[in-house]
C-alpha cells in the first residue's frame, strides 16, 4: 500500500471524517461510535477528523476518551474558529479553543490544526500568525485550512507553511477543481476532501429532505441538492454510475473514492465519514481499486457540477464560504 504524505505525516490514502458520531448524519450511540473508532485503526486507518464545533464539543471528547490509549497510531486533525455562535477565528479564539481541544482530546499537541473556515473580519495573516505562535509553543505541529479561495492559500502560505487545504470535493462537487487543486500541487499542499460520498448520494444511501431527520444537514445547510424535484432529477445518474461500479467489481462508495485517488500528481486523502462498521471497511478497501482512463472519463462525463442539479449549500452559506470567490 503507498501510504500519502501530509507534510511529515505518512497516512493511508483514506482518512476517517469523524463527525458523523457526533452529529449531521442522524442519531448515534457512543458504543457504536466508539467501535467505528477503534476498527478503523484495526483497519489501518492513521488519520481521523474531527473539530472544535462538532457535536458541541461531543466529538473530540469521545475521541479522546476512547483512542487516548492509542494516540501515537494515527494522526489527529482537529479545528478552530468555528462555534455554535458563528465563525471567529480572532487570535484570542484559536487559542482558547485550542487549549479546550487538547483537553477533550487528552493529548498535549495536535497533529494538524485547521483554520475551519475564514473570518470576513479578520485578516488571515492575523489567523495564521495565531496558528504559527501555537506551533512555536509545541501545541500544534502542522496548520491547515478549510474551505479557503486561492488568493486566501498564497495569503497564508505567504504568513506560514500549510501543510493540508480540506474543502468539500466529489464527482458532484467540483469547487476545488477550479483553482484550490492546481495551487495545493504548486506549493505541495495536500488536499483533504470532505463530503467525498456526497454526503451519502453516491453511496446510494442518501434520501430526500422529506425522509430526513430535522437536523440532518442535508435538511439545512446542504439542502438544495436533497430537495425532492431535484433529489428525484440527480438520482437518474446513479443507474449507470452503479453500472460502472459492477463494471469495476466494487461498491458505488468505493468506485467515487477511487476517482479521487486516482487524480494525477495531487497528494489526496479523502476523509469519508460513516456510523456504519461494513461501510467503514467498505471505504477504507478503496485505496486497493485502481481505475483506468477510460472509466475515469466516464465518471467526469456522467456526474459533474452541470449534471447536477441544486447548489451544494443553501444560498446563505455559500455566500459565506471563502473557497466559492474561485468560482465568481
Amino acid at each position: 500500500m503507498n501510504y500519502r504524505n501530509i507534510a511529515s505525516f505518512s497516512v493511508y490514502p483514506v482518512g476517517l471524517g469523524a463527525m458523523n458520531l457526533s452529529f449531521g448524519y442522524g442519531s448515534v450511540d457512543d458504543q457504536t461510535a466508539a467501535k467505528v473508532l477503534t476498527d478503523a485503526l484495526d483497519a489501518g486507518i492513521n488519520f481521523i477528523d474531527t473539530a472544535f464545533i462538532y457535536g458541541a464539543g461531543h466529538n473530540e471528547t469521545l475521541i479522546g476518551q476512547v483512542l487516548a490509549a492509542h494516540r501515537n497510531d494515527y494522526v489527529l486533525a482537529t479545528k478552530c474558529g468555528l462555534s455554535p455562535d458563528g465563525i471567529d477565528s480572532r487570535p484570542v479564539t484559536i487559542r482558547q479553543q485550542c487549549e479546550t481541544s487538547l483537553k477533550r482530546l487528552q493529548t498535549d499537541v495536535i497533529d494538524l490544526y485547521y483554520l475551519h473556515r475564514v473570518d470576513p473580519t479578520v485578516a488571515i495573516e492575523e489567523s495564521v500568525g495565531a496558528l504559527s505562535e501555537l506551533v512555536k509553543e509545541g501545541k500544534v505541529r502542522e496548520i491547515g485550512l478549510s474551505e479557503v479561495c486561492c488568493d486566501t492559500l498564497r495569503r497564508a502560505q505567504a504568513e506560514h507553511p500549510i501543510a493540508a487545504v480540506q474543502s468539500e470535493y466529489s464527482l458532484w462537487s467540483r469547487t476545488p477543481e477550479h483553482g484550490i487543486l492546481e495551487l495545493c500541487r504548486e506549493f505541495g499542499i495536500c488536499f483533504v476532501p470532505f463530503s467525498p460520498l456526497g454526503r451519502g448520494f453516491l453511496a446510494g444511501s442518501a434520501k430526500s429532505v422529506n425522509e430526513l431527520e430535522e437536523n440532518d444537514l442535508r435538511a439545512t445547510i446542504a439542502r438544495p441538492r436533497f430537495e425532492e424535484e431535484a433529489f428525484l432529477q440527480n438520482q437518474q445518474v446513479l443507474v449507470p454510475f452503479q453500472a460502472i461500479a459492477q463494471q469495476n467489481q466494487c461498491s458505488m462508495a468505493q468506485l467515487a473514492l477511487a476517482w479521487l485517488l486516482a487524480r494525477e500528481n495531487q497528494t489526496m486523502v479523502p476523509i469519508p465519514g460513516t456510523r456504519s462498521l461494513a461501510h467503514m471497511r467498505e471505504n477504507t478497501e478503496a485505496a486497493t481499486i485502481s481505475l483506468d482512463q477510460s472509466t475515469i472519463d466516464q465518471l467526469d462525463q456522467l456526474i459533474n457540477e452541470n449534471t447536477i442539479i441544486g447548489t451544494r449549500y443553501t444560498e446563505a452559506r455559500m455566500q459565506s464560504t471563502d473557497s466559492e470567490r474561485d468560482i465568481e
